[in-house]
């Protein structure tokens, strides 16, 4: 390994992964001398990154092995969705050590949402017996389209006055009122809920699925990839909105983005309640759907089968071009009758060598899923080689 793909970070890489955890292994892995591996390691040690466990004997004196301390710091993960919220204080694990929801508008526009999230962070600091100096990062999941690169909601259809924001930002400053100045406020990531949603349900369900594909519906109908253990995005964060290809029977459908004929528009939980509503059952959103299929509602379970079918429609182009093993359905809509639906066409459509070692399930995490997402997004993100050696050089030189 070159020098330079052997820093701290570097080291902390091949320690959290599970590649090298001794001093001997590290030292075999990067071709760095003892005193240079024990120099990074004390930069390592001394930032409370990383602990010190005793191995297991096969005879001799146990080898120490390192690992990465999960408990130094915590991630603050907020969900937010189109009628309520939830956010959570975790570990670096992603362990959820204080949590709370309520109901909040995407709709409101971000000044009001990011500061009444912002508001609970003092009492879920708190619960969580966690100062806030320990906060080394704030992960948002939200409904819609994000560029990864610059941080900013692009032309989302269900959050009016998103477009464009610098969440980022806007995020610090409602820090800055709630929690105060001191700490300066944590870096702040964001990315769409189906993305964080796959991302999360991937690393802890399915960590060795190379091709991972879920599809949540909810309000609308998104689609989140995981490659190799990365979430991908797309050039500009636009992968995964298959709520939005058209239909070519149901040009009379009217998409909240505008258009006619979108999936979203025929078989979201939104179009769900509309359809409910028009046959006499008040329907206002994708919750009251799932409510009404708890209790069993004939015309909720039929409408909702017939939903998976055209969702299992798009798939079968989404499965023969990813190939994956595993396809999760998530949200309101991850039920008995929705998933029939989309195994109905999902197997009499593909060619059988797509579906021969194909899982369908629904999500393991259910609700937390996003938070699990968000909370892995920050973790990944701060702690990768060349941003965890810039927070050490930062915190060296400070």
């Amino acid at each position: 390994m070159p020098t330079n793909q052997a820093s701290a970070g570097h080291l902390l890489k091949l320690i959290r992964s599970g590649q090298a955890t001794t001093r001997s292994e590290l030292q075999a892995a990067t071709g760095l001398s003892r005193s240079t591996v024990g120099h990074r390691l004390d930069q390592l040690f001394h930032a409370g990154w990383l602990s010190n466990t005793v191995g297991t004997s096969t005879g001799g004196r146990p080898s120490v092995r390192l690992e990465f301390d999960a408990r130094h710091a915590v991630v603050l993960a907020v969900d937010l969705e189109t009628t309520h919220a939830r956010a959570a204080v975790t570990d670096l694990s992603g362990t959820v050590l204080a949590e709370h929801a309520q109901p909040l508008l995407i709709a409101d526009g971000p000044d009001k949402v990011l500061d009444a999230v912002a508001s609970w962070f003092p009492a879920l600091l708190d619960a969580a017996g966690a100062d806030p100096s320990k906060v080394c990062g704030i992960g948002l999941s939200v409904p819609g389209p994000v560029d990864w690169e610059t941080g900013q909601i692009v032309q989302p259809p269900i959050m009016p006055g998103w477009d464009g924001c610098p969440v980022q930002s806007a995020m610090q400053s409602a820090w800055t009122r709630h929690v105060g100045p001191d700490p300066a406020p944590p870096h702040v990531l964001l990315d769409n809920d189906a993305n964080l949603m796959a991302y999360g349900e991937q690393r802890h369900h399915y960590p060795h699925c190379s091709a991972f594909v879920l599809v949540k519906v909810s309000t609308g109908i998104g689609a989140g990839v995981v490659v190799d253990g990365e979430p991908y995005r797309g050039i500009d964060g636009g992968a995964g909105d298959i709520g939005h290809i058209r239909l070519h029977d149901r040009t009379d459908a009217l998409c909240m983005c505008g258009s006619y004929g979108c999936l979203a528009a025929v078989a979201s939980g939104r179009a769900i309640a509309q359809q409910l509503s028009a046959a006499g059952i008040p329907t206002a959103s994708a919750t009251e759907v799932r409510e009404h299929l708890a209790a069993g509602l004939p015309d909720a379970v039929r409408l909702t089968r017939e939903a998976g079918q055209r969702v299992g429609e798009v798939l079968v182009t989404v499965v023969t071009l990813l190939n994956p093993g595993v396809l999760v359905i998530a949200g309101d809509l991850a039920c008995t009758p929705f998933v029939t639906g989309v195994r109905e066409l999902l197997y009499q459509r593909a060619m059988p060598r797509t579906t021969a070692h194909l899982t369908v399930a629904t999500s393991q995490l259910g609700d937390r899923a996003a938070l699990a997402g968000a909370a892995a997004m920050v973790v990944e993100y701060l702690y990768a080689p060349e941003i965890a050696d810039a927070r050490l050089a930062a915190a060296g030189a400070a």
